[in-house]
């Protein structure tokens, strides 16, 4: 046990006593350890850095949501002008055309397809009160389609054959120039001739190309499959005309016509051949 000394008499006393035995002086009071608890401070964390995903998500999802909805109502504010084009096509009844025969043999042009496109195409544009009505062409467009039937074989389309639109047959023409045709042979026959010989009837034919060609209103050769086209023509009546040489004879087409404002089509029957012996 500790022992202690009095301050007073210095007489020794234990160090839980109260006061001294001797001189009875009191002691000093026993010092009394006091705790007081310590609270820990609550330290708050700072916001949370992966919050900042789901707001900047969210931030982005707003935005294309406004720029949507901006970009429809501009959308409805534009205004579409749909233009529809009404048209209608007629096509003229086929016409045969027979041509009497002479030493050339006759010629035949049936099917003369006419394509016309009719007046009154009218174009409406929506939202407005304005319409625009499309004219008709007032000129004709023509495409011959021409064969040859030799005597052995199936029918050619016709190659390099020069066609001709005449105000009058052929036969007048030439008689109007005042051309004679070669001996024995009608006009129509001279010119055949004139094709199969050129050295011999060179003067005949050269003639006979520069009557009709000064009397001709149009004219267009045919390709290598037998299509001859033609355009800007005068609605009217004319006389086809083209020949061209086929082996050891030739072929003629000789015949009238009529063209109408718009696509005209002439499907020729394929022309015999008349062979020159």
């Amino acid at each position: 046990m500790a022992l202690l000394h009095c301050p007073e008499c210095g007489h020794e006393l234990a160090a839980t006593a109260v006061a001294c035995a001797n001189c009875g002086r009191p002691t000093a009071p026993p010092v009394v350890e006091k705790r007081i608890p310590v609270v820990p401070v609550e330290r708050r964390e700072a916001f949370p850095t992966w919050a900042f995903i789901p707001i900047g998500l969210l931030a982005v999802i707003l935005l294309a949501v406004i720029y949507l909805m901006v970009r429809e109502s501009d959308d409805s504010a534009n205004t579409n002008i749909n233009v529809n084009v009404a048209g209608r096509r007629g096509t003229d009844p086929a016409r045969t055309t027979t041509v009497p025969s002479s030493d050339t043999g006759s010629v035949t042009v049936p099917g003369d397809t006419t394509t016309t496109t009719v007046p009154g195409q009218t174009t409406t544009v929506p939202g407005t009160s304005t319409s625009v009505t499309v004219p008709a062409p007032d000129k004709g467009a023509v495409v011959i389609n021409a064969k040859i039937a030799p005597t052995r074989g199936a029918p050619q389309p016709v190659r390099g054959a020069r066609f001709y639109l005449l105000e009058d047959s052929v036969e007048n023409l030439l008689s109007d120039a005042g051309i004679d045709p070669i001996e024995g042979n009608t006009l129509t026959g001279s010119l055949g001739l004139s094709i199969v010989y050129p050295d011999r009837y060179g003067d005949f034919s050269r003639a006979a190309m520069r009557a009709i060609s000064s009397k001709a209103k149009h004219s267009g050769t045919s390709d290598s499959g037998g299509k001859a086209s033609v355009a800007g023509v005068e609605p009217g009546s004319y006389y086809l005309f083209g020949m061209t040489k086929a082996g050891p004879g030739f072929a003629l087409w000789n015949s009238p016509i009529s063209i109408v404002a718009g696509d005209n089509v002439l499907n020729l029957s394929p022309q015999s051949v008349t062979e020159v012996r």
